[in-house]
């Protein structure tokens, strides 16, 4: 009995989590199935999921907001700590996605923008998210009309 609650109780905050990443995706124009790969990718949507990175900078909550956002994010009266609350964090996690977007355009270099600089690495990133982006589409797939898939991503700086 105890373990049926618990998955229930897993099962409802996953929900809670992806109704989060949807309305963050919807207000920000990101496709929802980008963000929550990336969500999937980067913290397991485990809302205290941190990582310290070996330039000291940490990654925080569901996105995995890297601090060298916080000084920005402290003018619109955002901590480090409510970074931790999934809902804020997806909210912010698609608002740098946007940006990076905006800037990049809608592309696979874009997506890997959100994790990384190096060409290379942004490539692996952009592959995996990729991936994950598939699963999901499949998994929707089954339950809503099609969509049509993003181009597979290429090699960076290709033709």
């Amino acid at each position: 009995m105890k373990l049926l609650a618990f998955l229930l109780g897993l099962l409802l905050c996953a929900s809670a989590y992806a109704d989060c990443i949807d309305n963050a995706a919807a207000y920000h124009r990101v496709d929802p199935l980008l963000a929550r790969s990336i969500a999937i990718h980067e913290s397991r949507l485990n809302p205290r999921a941190t990582h310290r990175n070996s330039d000291g900078s940490e990654d925080i909550g569901l996105m995995q907001i890297n601090s060298v956002h916080l000084p920005r994010l402290a003018r619109f009266g955002i901590t480090r700590d409510m970074l931790f609350d999934a809902c804020i964090n997806a909210y912010v996690g698609t608002w740098i996605l946007r940006e990076i977007i905006d800037r990049l355009g809608p592309t696979w270099n874009a997506v890997g923008a959100y994790n990384a600089r190096d060409p290379l690495k942004r490539q692996r990133y952009a592959n995996s998210i990729f991936s994950q982006w598939q699963s999901l589409q499949r998994t929707a797939d089954r339950y809503t009309q099609e969509r049509p898939a993003p181009q597979q991503p290429v090699a960076i700086g290709a033709n």
